[in-house]
């Protein structure tokens, strides 16, 4: 990076400190969440398992934004493993509600407290008064700046790849 003590860093520097930060926290989660057997989109459906109570199936591909036969799918995987069941609906026969088992509650408290430590470690240099300020600082580069990355274009393709040893060509494809 090249920020001196006396100059403000420019934004590359930023963006680029903040990926390498985001990259290493992500690689140690990924790393440890294996062992807990959660993919995001399996965190994803935990999660919404635990704000949802007992949802019908329906409204859990709806909050998740997956059809019928994805989120059947997901939930068969589930059941299987005992972490999930299905209940019928007292109500209505044909509808089926969703319920995390005791062993589900406990395998969610186990990642979810491995998710908490991680990032109190990662956290742990920053004071709680830095913490609101990055808070901060990230929400509003959330909410003003990253709607602006769509009208940033990157280059144009190459027109054909160097032969070795020779520079690339500058020609752009239209």
């Amino acid at each position: 990076m090249s920020s001196t003590p006396d100059r403000a860093p420019s934004a590359s520097d930023l963006v680029e400190s903040l990926l390498t930060v985001t990259h290493a926290i992500r690689q140690r989660h990924n790393a440890e969440l294996a062992a807990y057997d959660v993919s995001v989109p399996r965190a994803g459906l935990l999660r919404a398992m635990l704000e949802l109570g007992e949802p019908r199936m329906s409204e859990l591909a709806a909050r998740l934004g997956l059809n019928p036969r994805t989120i059947t799918a997901a939930v068969d995987a589930l059941e299987r493993e005992g972490l999930l069941e299905r209940r019928a609906e007292p109500a209505d026969r044909r509808a089926t509600r969703v319920a995390l088992t005791d062993a589900g509650r406990r395998h969610i408290e186990a990642w979810q407290a491995f998710q908490r430590e991680l990032a109190e470690s990662a956290m742990a240099p920053l004071s709680s008064a830095e913490r609101r300020q990055f808070k901060r600082m990230l929400e509003r580069i959330r909410a003003k700046g990253l709607g602006q990355l769509a009208a940033v274009k990157g280059p144009a393709p190459l027109a054909q790849a160097p032969e070795p040893g020779r520079r690339p060509s500058r020609r752009r494809v239209s």
